[in-house]
């Protein structure tokens, strides 16, 4: 029997993780993993470097994809419109290596939409210009370019819902029956 996890409550309006033409099916797979278990939204904007079809995704071992709120847009354009139909309307939040502030100063909201770019080169510029007062970074001690794509995600999905208070009140549950069992479910 798989042992007792540390839950919270599900948000009404969740955080919407948005990724624009990721390249990588692991960082997207991670992130798919994080979409689940926040249960936020994942949207997958303009061209994947990876396909995304139902053999593909089980060949990476992503057997969790069932969990996951999918959107899927051609282009930018398309998001945004999907996006402002929301309600309540989240606001579009950026995250990029070239950021002039910190995610901690994002004043994170319910339904925001935490937009993060390709791996290689981020965000595209014309994306960046439309929203230039909404453009945050992960500050770093080390002189590194920038972090992994699928830890700043989980980095500013898990901030933002503990600056909403998504995460106060958490408590020990059972897994859910069907839940895919952890590696440490079996050790003991």
């Amino acid at each position: 029997m798989p042992s007792p996890k540390l839950r919270v409550a599900p948000m009404t309006s969740p955080f919407q993780v948005v990724l624009v033409e990721p390249e990588i099916p692991q960082n997207t797979g991670n992130i798919a993993r994080l979409c689940a278990a926040t249960q936020s939204p994942l949207h997958l904007v303009g061209r994947l470097g990876f396909r995304i079809d139902d053999r593909s995704v089980r060949r990476a071992g992503i057997d969790y994809w069932h969990l996951v709120t999918l959107f899927t847009h051609p282009d930018w354009s398309s998001f945004a419109l999907t996006h402002a139909r929301l309600r309540p309307p989240g606001r579009v939040r950026l995250f990029s290596a070239t950021g002039r502030r910190s995610y901690v100063d994002a004043g994170f909201a319910p339904g925001d939409a935490l937009v993060f770019g390709r791996e290689s080169s981020g965000i595209p510029q014309e994306v960046l210009d439309r929203y230039p007062d909404d453009v945050f970074g992960i500050p770093t001690a080390g002189a590194v370019r920038s972090l992994n794509l699928a830890s700043a995600a989980a980095i500013v999905v898990y901030e933002a819902m503990r600056s909403v208070g998504a995460l106060d009140g958490a408590r020990m549950e059972d897994a859910a029956d069907g839940a895919h069992p952890e590696p440490d479910d079996f050790v003991r």
